[in-house]
């Protein structure tokens, strides 16, 4: 893949980086992401993941957006109120960066659901166990990288996991059921 022109002068602090580099940068403009949960993990998450040009970012929440989501969840306001989170997620990162596609699900994860094709990691960020470790049984199966992260008050965790090496634990590994 080459970049054009616009794009090397858009990712031009990543090209100079030696462990990035041009190919690097293609690399990442040909990644997918699947972000599950666009609240106060998945908001910052998406900005920078758009920002730094991967190329496909698909966002899976069922949420609409509250009033008492905006002192945490950066991308919404006021006028977002009632609106599902995926739709102004998605519009706000098509803004960040027009070079990605972003592809919406406004759903939950249910037990039989399976990882989009293609997906080359997994970042969780959902609200509720019962998610989470579904989330992780599905990237397990489909040997996916699973970045799990989670705040609760003050405290903060997050965890890359790929639990179908056999010298690496998976999240379920990690909390149990």
């Amino acid at each position: 893949m080459s970049l054009t022109d616009a794009q090397l002068d858009r990712y031009a602090r990543h090209i100079v980086l030696r462990d990035i580099g041009g190919a690097g940068q293609a690399k990442i403009l040909s990644g997918h992401v699947l972000l599950v949960g666009a609240g106060g993990i998945g908001c910052p998450a998406l900005q920078y993941l758009a920002a730094a040009g991967v190329g496909t970012l698909t966002i899976i929440d069922d949420d609409v957006i509250s009033l008492s989501n905006l002192q945490r969840q950066v991308l919404y306001s006021d006028a977002d109120i009632g609106r599902l989170k995926v739709e102004v997620a998605a519009d706000m990162a098509r803004r960040i960066n027009p070079d990605v596609q972003i592809i919406t699900r406004a759903e939950r994860l249910v037990r039989g659901a399976t990882l989009p094709d293609g997906v080359d990691v997994v970042l969780d960020g959902s609200d509720n166990f019962a998610t989470r470790l579904l989330v992780n049984d599905l990237c397990v199966a489909a040997r996916v990288p699973l970045v799990s992260a989670a705040i609760g008050q003050f405290h903060g965790q997050m965890g890359t996991f790929r639990g179908w090496e056999t010298d690496k634990p998976c999240y379920r590994c990690f909390v149990g059921d």
